[in-house]
């Protein structure tokens, strides 16, 4: 009475004979296998006597007679044939997991560049929205100094910031330079007068607001040059104090533009009252992997202005 073996624990070489049994019983013969395995028919002849041994189980008639499966041997490839395609389907599984969009997006964006003409930070969010529609998108609008510190706490998986002092575990990408002008608005006694006609110690003997956040070098000199009488935390702060008429500041071109166009704001001396801002793209450095904060840059990287 023969014993019969059991495969408690499938192995990666029990899977590999099984494999190489339901080709043989597919091609309907060691011959006709030996191509498609590339094997020769000895070997095949050995990997089945193999796993016949394995199993405790005739699995098919082989001799002058020809090929013929067993009973057993037909229930052993129905069984196969259904292992097999589990195995496959779970790896199809887990390779669609590495591709798709899952989790959130935590992003701090220091405010008012939703007007900037140059969208990519849009574009990108609109095609990871499409790309990922089950990711979460959580957008913070904060200071820069807050937004460096939470991407370094982890708090925040990206920001938007302007570069002015690199923090050294943070990662800077380039997105674009804005450009900012000095205004006035409509009941400001500078609006109405020619730009031909307005002076350094004009400029300096007006009331202005200049920003409570840090700024690059170039920027700072232009605000110097100003009488320093309000601060505001943010660009739209700054439009508040403008706005009254008392006072001039500088603002992000884009974002004064609706008010330029309706007349209730203008540029003084833009030829030489203006400086630029890099604004960059903030990570951690040697963040984990990240798949939605990847697709994230990666759009960003390709995106056009």
């Amino acid at each position: 009475m023969s014993k019969k073996a059991s495969l408690g624990q499938v192995s990666d070489f029990d899977i590999r004979l099984l494999r190489l049994f339901k080709t043989v019983a597919e091609c309907g013969g060691f011959s006709a296998a030996e191509s498609v395995l590339g094997i020769s028919r000895s070997a095949i002849s050995l990997h089945m006597g193999d796993l016949e041994k394995r199993l405790g189980i005739r699995l098919c008639q082989r001799g002058r007679a020809g090929f013929a499966l067993t009973d057993e041997g037909r229930e052993v490839l129905h069984a196969s044939q259904s292992l097999l395609a589990a195995i496959e389907g779970f790896r199809s599984q887990v390779n669609q997991l590495h591709q798709q969009l899952r989790g959130e997006l935590n992003i701090g964006i220091v405010n008012s560049l939703v007007t900037q003409s140059r969208m990519r930070i849009t574009q990108s969010l609109r095609a990871l929205s499409e790309q990922g529609p089950g990711v979460r998108i959580n957008i913070g609008m904060m200071t820069p100094s807050d937004i460096e510190l939470r991407v370094l706490d982890g708090q925040l998986h990206v920001g938007v910031v302007p570069l002015v002092s690199p923090l050294a575990g943070l990662d800077y990408i380039p997105l674009y330079e804005e450009d900012s002008l000095l205004y006035c608005s409509q009941g400001h006694p500078l609006f109405w007068r020619a730009d031909a006609d307005i002076s350094d110690a004009d400029i300096a003997a007006a009331p202005a607001v200049i920003p409570g956040f840090r700024l690059p070098p170039e920027a700072q000199q232009c605000q110097q040059l100003l009488d320093g009488s309000a601060t505001a935390s943010d660009r739209e702060g700054i439009a508040f104090l403008i706005l009254t008429g008392r006072y001039i500041g500088y603002l992000p071109d884009h974002f004064a533009a609706s008010w330029v166009a309706q007349g209730k704001l203008r540029a003084i001396r833009p030829q030489q009252l203006h400086y630029q801002v890099p604004l960059t793209v903030v990570t951690r450095k040697g963040r984990r992997p990240n798949l939605v904060l990847e697709k994230f840059l990666h759009e960003l990287a390709v995106s056009s202005d």
